[in-house]
């Protein structure tokens, strides 16, 4: 017997362990079936499982689960990333607590730490993704750092820098101060910060008395301004155009130029020009021909390296000595010190208060520089041209359609990829040098070493480049390299391209994309069909998720709670195409008592001897009911799977849930019991029979959202050997005789039932007084189907007795029309109708005044404009809910005239 609870904890890990025994996730690459491929966005080695995960990998293994039961050959590539930075911290914290400095420890020695850490708990997040049901080929982890995803990447850098497109440069890059070293543009964070706006003037060479005002949040960087830029078409300065200011504390002249990039709206309309420290900058700087002075260190302290030869004494202007005072001091320090220098030289027009955005590092925690570095870069410009070719020609379709706009917009302006990071941990790059600084890059020293001969004419001692390549170079190449690429392996030639990539929005630039240019180039063809992008997990309100607002959701805490598969049902059920998930506590709750449901009606089944029938067949139902409940099954099949293949997850779960709570549970349950009474009857054995099969049928199509509970119920009640639901066929629709005639007649029951039950709530009817049904104009036809399910409408509506209305409509009556005829309740005597009535409509009253008060702050364009997107859509369902609460309301109100 089923225990009378369902309890997740106790059955989740026996499944999931019987699932793995059996080697039910693997793929088989000697299978005559057709592949189905997807590769799990590999999480970082260092990671514990957030929501954001719990998400996409719920769609994922949803996706993978229903391929499977379709009889495709499916891999799920499992595996994780190094994760540079995160890696290196993690480790170098563990060492910190030691007395340990990872630079006393030295490379070698530190690499040796990071596997030792990495063997002992850099698996975490494997285990954690079991727990949630993930369905992962797990004997084929991968690990970017593993030898044969290392010889992948030496392959792929090698290559790109024999064909010229992998290069050395001296260009900007976010630089962390904290960790030293370049980081990309999804490690940097913006952050909202409370600071000033100093507006400085710049004296006007050869002309005294006048100056050039700019505006600046970061004064301590004029050190290393080369110009001041104007619109062109700013009248204000347009004869300053080609001249020179005075660069206030150094004295030297600069030109003042006109570039576009200056807003004539925007503070003065004057822009310093700081090229070796801004990227905007950066750019005026190359279009402009200008110097590009490095004046801040590694470290972000002042350094005055690059522009000691330019201190010019100028009075009231320039004080060399002041300046040299500021050497090797901090960042902030020196901003101090500046901004009171230049007060004292009465240069400082004015200081505003200014809250304006910073960009910060991720790990760091501290704001970042633009520096200006030599690194290693890619020429992505050429390897986006055949990824953006791929994406107009629908090689590769986004879903929803409106990323490939976001997809392009960056592709069509690319820049070149810095690759290089100042780091330890990670793919070292297979370059070395000379005595003369001449680079050799080959897969081995030995290939470099041979190189470094042909051209000195002897052996000579080459040194390796100490840094290590970008995380995203070797995540880029995850598609084929997890696949045993350079070699030309058969699951190689098998599982690429994929079929679908599963992943959010936020990495469309750094992952999508690299693995689309890399891919194409290296393959010959996309690397994935489909690219599926959710939204981001937020909470019930619309908010992002954070610790520091307290709003932040542990999965693992509710996969303790609630189960694995209340969980994975209320993210499908929240995923829509183009929106966020709003996800509460309240929401997993409530699918925990669909679980609760759909247990309580299989112990309803397996208390009447309800038990598989390999002899059941569909085709020979003779009852309207178990016609009924299996041709509304076959409307269910088509649309979870017209829902899956569309990649509509809510709508897949929202197909599910009705067939399963609404008609399967409170309607077929509740009229199959009269049948069940006479245990030998034939309608009692059909009715059993029909049940099995409609509950084996729904236990199939819940499995891919809810695995751990309907594999239980598969193998308790013997559908199939223990563990052997995940690789069940895929229901399909069956023959149904009659199906329209069975459909008319339950349903129509189903809706008289429910139309009365409805008028009796909003007419506060008491829960166990029963009232008569009176039919007003029905055809004899609907008067025959209401007698022969008397006994369901009588217990199900609490009808006191069904009957026909010939004459005038009894006084106190509420009123409903369902088809051709008026639905009748008698309620004088039972409620008191004025007092209902008055009732009513003070709650129509109520609801429209809550609507007027919603709309008109809807209609203000400043609310709309100013408040966070979560309040206003927050106001809008609110809007919603208050309108359908007035046709409701109305509708009642005319039910009792």
């Amino acid at each position: 017997m089923l225990d009378k609870t369902y309890t997740p904890s106790e059955i989740e890990p026996r499944l999931y362990e019987g699932w793995e025994r059996a080697g039910a996730f693997a793929a088989d690459p000697n299978s005559n079936a057709r592949p189905f491929t997807i590769m799990i966005p590999p999480p970082n080695v260092t990671g514990n499982l957030h929501m954001g995960h719990a998400l996409t990998f719920t769609v994922q293994d949803t996706l993978i689960r229903w391929r499977r039961m379709q009889g495709f050959d499916v891999l799920w590539q499992p595996g994780t990333d190094h994760a540079g930075i995160a890696t290196q911290m993690v480790v170098e914290r563990l060492l910190a607590e030691q007395g340990i400095d990872r630079r006393n420890l030295g490379r070698d020695r530190f690499i040796e730490r990071v596997w030792q850490w990495k063997a002992e708990s850099g698996g975490t997040i494997t285990q954690q993704l079991r727990r949630l049901g993930a369905s992962l080929d797990w004997p084929r982890e991968r690990f970017t750092m593993d030898d044969g995803l290392s010889a992948a990447v030496r392959e792929v850098f090698v290559t790109l820098y024999r064909q010229g497109l992998i290069y050395r440069d001296r260009r900007l890059v976010n630089w962390d101060p904290k960790l030293q070293t370049a980081i990309s543009d999804l490690e940097v964070e913006n952050l909202e910060v409370k600071g000033h706006l100093w507006h400085i003037r710049y004296p006007i060479d050869g002309e005294p008395g006048r100056s050039i005002t700019v505006a600046t949040t970061r004064p301590e960087t004029m050190l290393g301004d080369t110009a001041v830029a104007v619109h062109p078409e700013d009248e204000r300065y347009r004869d300053l155009v080609g001249r020179f200011a005075i660069l206030p504390l150094l004295g030297r002249r600069i030109p003042i130029v006109a570039d576009e990039y200056s807003d004539p709206e925007k503070g003065t309309g004057a822009v310093k020009i700081t090229p070796a420290h801004d990227f905007n900058d950066f750019a005026v700087g190359q279009r402009h021909g200008l110097p590009m002075p490095s004046i801040l260190d590694r470290e972000a302290r002042v350094t005055l390296a690059e522009i000691a030869d330019v201190l010019v004494p100028v009075d009231g202007v320039a004080d060399p000595a002041f300046v040299r005072t500021l050497d090797g001091m901090d960042r902030n320090a020196a901003r101090k010190l500046i901004v009171a220098e230049l007060e004292r030289l009465e240069l400082l027009e004015k200081a505003e208060p200014y809250t304006h955005q910073v960009p910060h590092g991720d790990r760091g925690g501290i704001p970042i520089e633009p520096m200006l570095t030599t690194q290693w870069y890619c020429n992505a410009e050429v390897l986006a041209k055949p990824a953006i070719e791929a994406v107009e020609t629908g090689e590769t379709v986004f879903v929803p359609k409106q990323w490939e706009n976001t997809f392009f917009a960056w592709m069509r302006d690319i820049q070149p990829w810095c690759i290089s990071r100042q780091l330890w941990w990670g793919h070292r790059i297979p370059a070395w040098y000379g005595p003369d600084g001449s680079v050799f890059v080959g897969h081995t020293e030995a290939e470099a070493q041979a190189e470094a001969r042909v051209k000195y004419g002897r052996d000579q001692v080459l040194v390796q480049d100490e840094d290590v390549l970008d995380t995203w170079f070797s995540s880029g190449l995850w598609p084929f390299s997890t696949l045993g690429w350079p070699e030309k392996t058969q699951e190689l030639a098998r599982y690429y391209p994929s079929d679908v990539l599963v992943t959010g929005f936020d990495i469309i630039f750094f992952w999508v994309a690299r693995m689309m240019m890399q891919g194409i180039h290296f393959m010959g063809e996309v690397p994935f069909r489909n690219v599926y992008i959710h939204g981001l997990v937020r909470d019930e309100r619309g908010q992002k998720m954070s610790k520091s607002k307290g709003n932040s959701i542990d999965p693992l805490e509710l996969i303790d709670r609630y189960g694995a598969d209340a969980l994975r049902f209320t993210i499908c059920a929240l995923t829509g195409p183009g929106r966020d998930v709003k996800l509460g506590t309240a929401r997993v709750e409530s699918y925990r008592r669909f679980v609760t449901k759909l247990w309580n009606a299989a112990r309803f089944c397996e208390m009447n001897a309800i038990n598989p029938d390999a002899s059941f067949d569909p085709a020979r139902t003779t009852l309207p009911l178990t016609r009924w409940i299996i041709d509304a099954m076959n409307h269910a099949i088509e649309e979870a799977s017209a829902a899956l293949e569309a990649y509509r997850f809510d709508e897949y779960a929202a197909a599910c849930y009705r067939f399963t709570w609404d008609t399967f549970c409170d309607w077929f349950v509740e009229f199959a019991k009269p049948a069940l009474a006479e245990a030998d009857s034939p309608a009692a054995r059909e009715v059993r029979g029909t049940a099995a099969f409609v509950l084996g049928t729904i236990l199939r199509l819940l499995h891919p959202a809810m695995p751990f509970v309907t594999e239980e119920l598969w193998d308790r009640f013997g559908y199939g050997e223990p563990c052997s639901l995940i690789r069940t066929a895929w229901p399909k629709p069956v023959v149904v005789p009659d199906a329209a005639a069975a459909r008319d007649e339950l349903d129509w029951v189903v809706r008289l039932i429910s139309v009365v039950r409805s008028v009796r709530t909003e007419m506060n009817v008491p829960p166990g007084t029963p009232t008569p049904i009176l039919l007003r104009d029905a055809a004899p036809s609907t008067m025959a189907r209401g007698e022969r399910w008397f006994d369901a409408i009588r217990l199900l509506a609490r009808a006191a007795s069904l009957q026909t209305l010939d004459g005038d409509m009894p006084k106190g009556s509420a009123q409903a029309v369902l088809d051709e005829a008026t639905v009748v309740l008698p309620l004088a005597g039972v409620i008191d109708i004025g007092a209902e009535r008055t009732r009513l409509a003070r709650e129509r009253d109520k609801a429209a005044g809550e609507m007027r008060k919603i709309a008109q702050k809807l209609e203000n364009a400043a609310f709309v404009r100013r408040a966070p997107e979560e309040v206003v859509e927050e106001n809008r369902e609110r809007l919603a809910a208050a309108q359908a609460e007035i046709t409701r309301l109305e509708a009642a109100l005319q039910r009792i005239g």
